[in-house]
């Protein structure tokens, strides 16, 4: 009876010991599947451009994915289109950056220019010392025609509008005036820098 029961009891544990082994195992299974799948969605809808993510929050969650080290085929092929794709945007984010940062130093070398050129004309000497100026000035505009809009008043974050003129006109009228009466509120510019639109306001 002892020996049985000495016998019973190793062969008991020795199942036991095996059915935790196998439960492990799968469990191990099941969590790298639900990875794995988790992975090509997220990896998907990031491709797709189906997310709400920041640029940020795509570039951690594939960090957390490579840290997986799934070593699944269609994962790392995958990630290997992802991280081209978030590259590519990231570099688009720099590019847009620089413009941005050269469009407001332009715009703001552009304020300076404009602003000492109008008190020009309107302080002229002369008649052709005015033109020179207003030659020189036309110089930065696309065309004679651009459009300038005068802001004459703004209320609970609307503005009302002088009647439009174009920069020629405006300029002339600097000239026969005598004296600058607008600062400048906003300048847009083409794709080769020149001003196409410009919006004073009464100083």
């Amino acid at each position: 009876m002892m020996i049985l029961l000495a016998a019973f009891i190793t062969l008991g544990g020795t199942t036991s010991c095996k059915s935790k082994k196998k439960l492990a195992k799968e469990a191990a299974e099941a969590e790298y599947k639900s990875k794995v799948e988790e992975a090509i969605r997220d990896l998907n809808a990031i491709l797709d451009d189906e997310t709400l993510w920041t640029l940020e929050e795509k570039e951690a969650r594939v960090q957390t994915i490579k840290d997986w080290n799934l070593q699944n085929a269609e994962v790392d092929d995958l990630l290997f289109q992802v991280e081209k794709k978030l590259a590519r945007e990231r570099a688009q984010r720099e590019e847009e950056a620089r413009r941005a940062a050269e469009e407001r130093e332009q715009a703001a070398a552009a304020d300076v220019v404009l602003g000492r050129n109008f008190n020009s004309i309107a302080n002229a000497g002369s008649v052709s010392q005015a033109n020179r100026v207003i030659n020189e000035t036309l110089s930065l505009f696309e065309s004679p025609n651009v459009p300038v809009l005068i802001i004459i008043k703004q209320n609970a974050g609307f503005n009302d509008y002088d009647r439009p003129t174009t920069i020629e006109n405006y300029l002339n009228y600097l000239k026969d005036q005598k004296k600058a009466t607008e600062k400048i509120n906003d300048i847009k510019y083409n794709s080769n820098g020149k001003i196409n639109e410009l919006e004073l306001i009464k100083k």
